[in-house]
This record gives C-alpha cells, sequence and structure tokens, in this order.
C-alpha cells in the first residue's frame, strides 16, 4: 500500500509554510490605492433612531465617504432573503425579515450597523466614527429565548407581534402523544443550550475592489462557500451576471461554519470600492467580533420520555424555542438546529416520535450554523434525557441504553422523524468505549477522589449525526500538465481541516500520483469551476468522492491513450499502482508518461481528443450517519464548584478513515468545543437593558490547555454504501458528543449531594449555586 493512500497516517503538507508564517490569509491581502472601512455599530439592543449626522466625519482628516443606509438604498442594492418553505404555528406564511445591510430607522441588536467609514488609514476611519452624531430613542429589548414568547413581551418587529418567526414539525403528534399518555412511565425535563460564538484565530475580514475596465468586482474574503457568496452577490445584491463577480478565498484562519456567507461587510465593501474607484478594506477587531458576527446554538428544550413497564422506550416528544435573532437574512439562519433535529432519537429505538421546533426572534445577533449545527443540541437532549431517567427510575443508565439500542440486525433503520441510518454497530462502539476508558476501575477511581475531598463523575453518551446531505452536490478537477504533473482543484474550501493532504491522499490511492507533484487550489471562483464549499462534514464524503469519479475519468481515457501506443486493445488494458498495463504482459507505461503523451499529438490514436483534464459532481443518494461513544471521566471541588477533566475516551465510526491522524486532530478539536461550550463559553445580555456583557475575552471565558484531557480516540469503521469512498464525514463529530458527555459526567459526579440541574455553562459559580441551592433543600 502506498505510504500516501487512503487510510495512511500522512502528515499535512500545508502544515510547513503555514508554521513559518508563510499563510496568505485576508490582512495578508493589500492592494495599491488600498483604502479602510469602519462601521459605527449601535450601543442598544432596540431603538428608534431619529437621526444620524455624519457631517463632521466627512469632513475628518483623510476621510473618502461615510455612507448611511440612505445611500445604499439609492443605489439600489438588493438583499438576500430566506426561500426556505416555512411557515408559522398559527398556518401563516413565515415571518422573515430581511437584513438591511445598514439600518435607517431601528435598530435591533447590539452591533446592529449604521454607518460606514472609509479613510485613508485605519486610524482616520476610527478618528472620523467617532464624530458620527446618532440620536437614537431606546426602546425595550429582548434577549432571553425563554422570554421571547412571554406574554407582554417586548416586540422585536411590529408586523410580528407574538415574536415567532416559524416553525418546524416532524413525526405524528396524535400518536406520539397517545402513547406518553399510556406509557408505563414517563420522564420530562428541560434543558436549556446556551449561545455561543466561534471565536476563531483570524477574525473576518474582506477587500473589495472594482476594475472599471472590465466592470468586474473582486472580493477577498475568509469564507467558506467562496461560489455560493459569488452567486449570492451577483444575483441577489448587485443583480450583475456571476462573470462580472469573482470570490477570493486563500488561507482561512478558522470557520465552524461562522464564516459561511451572507455578511453585510461583503457587499458593502464591494459597493464602496465601485463608488470610490479604490479598494477598500475591512477587517473585523476581537473586541468586535460578537457583536458583528453571526452566533451559534441558544435554544430551550422541553423533552419527554415514555417507557414501558421493561424500561423500553416507546415515546419521544420534543417542544423546542430556537432564538434566531434579530433578522432571517437568509435560508442560512434557518439551518440550525431546524434541519438537524431529527437524530434527537439518538441510536435508539423510539417507535413513535414528535418533534416541534419553534423559532423565535429577538434582540440579539442573528443565529447560524456553528460546528455541529443543530446535532450537538439533539444527542445533548437525548443522552441528558436518558441519565435523569435512570436516575429517576433507579435503574443503570448502560443498561438503560443498550436494551434501547438499535441493533445492527435492524439496520438499515428509518426513524420516525426522518433519519435512514443504513449502517453502524452502536452497542459495538459501547463496548469498545467502556474498554478503552476502563470504565471498570471508576468506582476505584471515585473513593480516591473522596478521599481528596472531590467528587468524581462518569459522563457516557451514544452520539449520532446526520452529515453530507443530499441536497447539494460538490466538484473536483484534476488537470495534468503537459509534464506530467496536475492540479487539483476543489469546490469545497478549507479552512484548517487539511483538505490538501486528505484530498492529494485520494488521488494517490485512485492514481498512485506523487503528492509532490499535486498542485493543490480551492477558493478561486475564477481558477474553480463550480464548488459548494465546507459545511456539515461534507467535504471528505462529497469532495471526496468527485475526485473519485473524476480520477475514473481520467483512468478510462489512459486506457484509450495507452493501448494505443502499446499496441493493444482498449479493453486490455488495466490500470493499477499508477501504471497501465497490457493484460498478462510486462507491456506497461506509468500515468505520468501517458499523461504526457496526452499532449503530444503523435502519439494520439485516431479521433483521440488532446489533453488530459478531468472534472466530475458528485451528489449523494442519502445522508451519511456518524457515531460513536464518547466518555468522560472528571473530577469537581464541592467547595469552589471547579471541574477538572481528568481522560476522556473516543470510539468513533466515520466510515472509512482517510487520515488517521487527521481524523484524531478532528475529534480532538471538536471535543474541545464541546468542552468549552459545557464548562465557560457564552454569549450573555443583559436581561434587562439588553446590553452585550461578553464582548471581549475578559469576559466571554474560552477554553485553556489545562481545560483539555488526554483524549483516548479509537476507530470503528463500518463504510456506507452510499458514497465510492464509504465515508460518512467527521468534522463536526468531536462536539456532538462532548456536549452532552462533559454536562452528564458533571451531574453524575453532583448526583449524590440532590443536585438535579446546572445552568450551562458548568463554570465554577454555576456548579457552587447548584451545590448550595441543593443543599437549602
Amino acid at each position: 500500500m502506498s505510504k500516501y493512500g487512503i487510510g495512511q497516517p500522512v502528515l499535512r503538507f500545508e502544515d510547513p509554510r503555514l508554521l513559518r508564517g508563510q499563510g496568505r490569509y485576508i490582512n495578508d491581502v493589500n492592494l495599491p490605492g488600498q483604502t479602510y472601512a469602519v462601521f459605527v455599530r449601535s450601543p442598544h439592543a432596540h431603538a428608534k433612531i431619529k437621526s444620524i449626522n455624519v457631517e463632521a466625519a466627512k469632513a475628518a482628516p483623510g476621510v473618502l465617504a461615510a455612507y448611511t443606509g440612505h445611500d445604499v438604498k439609492a443605489d439600489g442594492l438588493g438583499m438576500p432573503k430566506a426561500n426556505m418553505p416555512r411557515k408559522r404555528p398559527d398556518g401563516k406564511p413565515m415571518f422573515a425579515p430581511q437584513r438591511p445591510p445598514l439600518v435607517t430607522d431601528r435598530v435591533r441588536y447590539v452591533g446592529d450597523p449604521m454607518v460606514m467609514v472609509i479613510a485613508e488609514t485605519l486610524a482616520q476611519a476610527k478618528d472620523a466614527a467617532e464624530l458620527v452624531e446618532i440620536d437614537y430613542e431606546p426602546l425595550p429589548s429582548v434577549t432571553l429565548t425563554e422570554d421571547t414568547v412571554k406574554p407582554g413581551a417586548p416586540v422585536v418587529w411590529d408586523e410580528c407581534l407574538d415574536n415567532i418567526s416559524n416553525n418546524v414539525e416532524r413525526g405524528k403528534k396524535a400518536d406520539t402523544e397517545e402513547a406518553i399518555r399510556t406509557a408505563a412511565k414517563v420522564v420530562k425535563r428541560r434543558y436549556v443550550i446556551t449561545r455561543v460564538h466561534a471565536q476563531y484565530m483570524e477574525p473576518r475580514g474582506t477587500l473589495g475592489t472594482y476594475d472599471p475596465g472590465e466592470d468586474r468586482l473582486t472580493l477577498y474574503a475568509d469564507v467558506q462557500y467562496p461560489h455560493r457568496v459569488r452567486n449570492m452577490l451577483a444575483q441577489s445584491v448587485f443583480k450583475v451576471p456571476e462573470s462580472k463577480m469573482r470570490v477570493i478565498a486563500q488561507d482561512v484562519g478558522g470557520g465552524f461554519g461562522t464564516k459561511g456567507w451572507q455578511y453585510i461587510e461583503h457587499r458593502l465593501t464591494l459597493w464602496a470600492a465601485r463608488k470610490l474607484l479604490r479598494p477598500v478594506k475591512w477587517t473585523c477587531e476581537r473586541s468586535e467580533a460578537v457583536m458583528a458576527d453571526e452566533h451559534g446554538r441558544d435554544n430551550v428544550g422541553e423533552i419527554t420520555l415514555a417507557l414501558d413497564k421493561d424500561n423500553r422506550f416507546v415515546a419521544l416528544k420534543l417542544e423546542m424555542l430556537a432564538n434566531i435573532g434579530a433578522y432571517v437574512g437568509s435560508d442560512r439562519n434557518l439551518l440550525s438546529p431546524f434541519g438537524m433535529i431529527g437524530t434527537v432519537l439518538g441510536v435508539y429505538l423510539i417507535p413513535k416520535a414528535y418533534i416541534n421546533v419553534v423559532g423565535v426572534l429577538s434582540n440579539t445577533n442573528p443565529t447560524a450554523p456553528y460546528r455541529g449545527a443543530g446535532r450537538p443540541e439533539a444527542i445533548y437532549l437525548i443522552e441528558r434525557l436518558i441519565d435523569d431517567a435512570s436516575r429517576e427510575l433507579g435503574v443503570d443508565r448502560i443498561e438503560l441504553r443498550r436494551q434501547n439500542m438499535i441493533p445492527e440486525s435492524a439496520l438499515p433503520y428509518q426513524s420516525p422523524v426522518g433519519p435512514y441510518y443504513d449502517c453502524g454497530e452502536f452497542e459495538k462502539n459501547l463496548d469498545m468505549a467502556l474498554k478503552l476508558a476502563d470504565v471498570a476501575g471508576f468506582e476505584a477511581r471515585k473513593a480516591e477522589s473522596k478521599k481528596r475531598g472531590r467528587l468524581r463523575g462518569l459522563g457516557i453518551v451514544n452520539a449520532i449525526e446526520q452529515a453530507a446531505g443530499p441536497a447539494q452536490p460538490e466538484y473536483a478537477e484534476i488537470r495534468f500538465n503537459p509534464s506530467g504533473t496536475a492540479a487539483l482543484l476543489m469546490g469545497t474550501k478549507n479552512q484548517g481541516q487539511g483538505h490538501e493532504t486528505m484530498f492529494k491522499q485520494i488521488l494517490n490511492e485512485k492514481l498512485g500520483i506523487d503528492p509532490a507533484e499535486v498542485q493543490y487550489i480551492d477558493g478561486d471562483t475564477d481558477r474553480v469551476a463550480f464548488g459548494m464549499g465546507t459545511n456539515g462534514s461534507r467535504s471528505t464524503v462529497l469532495g471526496g468522492s468527485a475526485v473519485f469519479k473524476a480520477a475514473d475519468k481520467v483512468i478510462a481515457k489512459g486506457k484509450l491513450l495507452a493501448g494505443h501506443i502499446l499496441e493493444a486493445g482498449e479493453q486490455d488494458i488495466e490500470f493499477k499502482d499508477g501504471h497501465f498495463t497490457v493484460k498478462g504482459t510486462d507491456k506497461t507505461l506509468p500515468l505520468k508518461e501517458i499523461a504526457k503523451a496526452a499532449f503530444n499529438p503523435v502519439k494520439w490514436p485516431k479521433n483521440f481528443e488532446g489533453g488530459l483534464y478531468e472534472n466530475a459532481t458528485f451528489k449523494a443518494e442519502r445522508d451519511t450517519y456518524p457515531n460513536g461513544c464518547h466518555i468522560c471521566e472528571l473530577e469537581v471541588d464541592p467547595e469552589t464548584g471547579d471541574v477538572t477533566l481528568d481522560r476522556y475516551a473516543v470510539v468513533d465510526d466515520v466510515g472509512t478513515v482517510m487520515n488517521p491522524i487527521g481524523l484524531k486532530g478532528q475529534i480532538h478539536g471538536g471535543v474541545a468545543q464541546g468542552i468549552g461550550q459545557i464548562l465557560c463559553e457564552q454569549v450573555v445580555w443583559d436581561r434587562e437593558s439588553g446590553q452585550l456583557l461578553t464582548a471581549s475575552f475578559l469576559d466571554y471565558a474560552m477554553p485553556h490547555a489545562q481545560m483539555i484531557p488526554n483524549m483516548e480516540v479509537k476507530s470503528n469503521p463500518v463504510p456506507t454504501k452510499f458514497n465510492p469512498l464509504g465515508a460518512k464525514g467527521a468534522g463536526e463529530a468531536g462536539t456532538v458528543g462532548a456536549m452532552p458527555v462533559v454536562m452528564n459526567a458533571v451531574m453524575d459526579a453532583l448526583a449524590p449531594l440532590g443536585v438535579t440541574d446546572v445552568l450551562m455553562p458548568a463554570s465554577p459559580l454555576n456548579v457552587w449555586r447548584a451545590i448550595e441551592a441543593a443543599k437549602a433543600k
């Protein structure tokens, strides 16, 4: 087997240049004549704008322009909108307020942009922005999800008096409620999943430029879907052909879903560049990011589990409020958790189920996909509930899970709320994880912790997620050069996942090409013909399968040429290990020589189309379902509420493993983000004033190295048949299991004290308060 092929532990090819500071991020891109933009953002969560005066700002040194929303409207810029077919609970059409690039009449969250100031230098733009005068009339605001639908709650939009945008239902309500009513045992809980921010290493940025000679706009931006950004800007905003718009995304310092598309700064820097005939650059500052960006999570779920007398699950019902913020700028703001909540049934046989997710408006930033995009929320709900049910019913939590798991013999399995699980070994995952984590030795470790005055807890969860769906295809192109080297052009976009390494491994597996002789290209809509970008753990499954199909076309064309050169019929040529060989002989030619011959007309057979450049678009037949088992052990100091993670084990099934090193990195990173949300991260507003309280790292707590325990990761791959690679997706798997397992471990540690719930995040203060409340009872 090739040392670079599928399944080999290959070190990342992109790392040397990145580690040496030779990456090319958005702030590394600077153009002659470049100007700098700064946005004036609302300090109020909700207020009428009585007046905006930009005259002093315009007169400031170095200032080229100070634009308001009136200037944007005057130029006729369009606004994207949500197109998903949704309705409200009362049957009326969805209320989905579009997001204006600059608001003119009413701000609806802290950070809502109103004015764009552009100057020769960044310092001049900042100084001028402080001269903008805005007269506000503050209005009541609502930021907490549960408050949005309470009687008398402040109204975010006058046209929507109940703050309900839309709802999504799955399953059969009447059947489920009847099953719950007649069940032997019923357990009901309410769980709050807090709002978080991606906090990537590289804050967002954009550089817009306009070429009047070509009448063409070019946007440099750190986005995950370059082609979709181009299409949106061309079709919905500027109303020009796609050929008049180019988007370039080079290295991206982290995305996690939050750098998808549909940010107002993209269109405004391009618009201003066209007006000023000079490049316009905006770089988000760290202190601005939480105000400027979309957020993740933020929902409240009331979930009910019904069991029979033998503790078998018979029904599940979920009523959820999902906070979607102040605007619905595109379908993106409706994707999470609405689209992925079907996995709330986990890996369990639950014959009857009903889910109702209600999207509510609030005076907060819009929410959008963030690593997991609804899958961590779903598994958090079901796995918390199973633990609570085991305690309430006095049964072993492992055995309760085991007896209700979907057996391998029942696969493929059609869930009553949508998901179609095609393959997996859920019980084997559990058994492997129990052994990997040495759960048998937990009681001894718990006793040792007790001697030191610590409470030790154990969390065990089974995770499954919906990934790499069939809704959007993906593109790949293999383009050989006359020298026999090649370029690989991908429609997905790397943001640190190691795409270059992984895709070159697939190419090596199929064609035997030395990765050093392959140029990797992504993120440029002029160079790459098409692509849907990176999200939802889709790049390996869909992008990798497109590479696979394109390679098959290369082989097919190569056989035709090789047969001619080797004086054999095309049907007598076989391809293996990078060589074309006449079957049963030693007559052979390497692919590199065939590629060279493809550019030499002397060597072509009759009617042969010269060159060797093949592309493919792959569309999945069905979603894939990565799954696994997570086990976490931790200690709690009952005096301070401090939580210390001690050990963490994961057994994952992401289908065929492309690169075990890269896979472990993805799992480690995903787990770290899940740990961060459970132990410390949270976007918080003051409930009364609507003021943002966590705008900087002074207030928004981030996970640090000491929080992350040693992780043991082991794979139990069960390849899917729904793509040629057998891959299921891996980018979000770590987070999906980490959120529930860490909280379950915290609750297990605190259960002996009578604690039944801890607010998320399980910070020392929240844990201590829960302990004190239990004592008071």
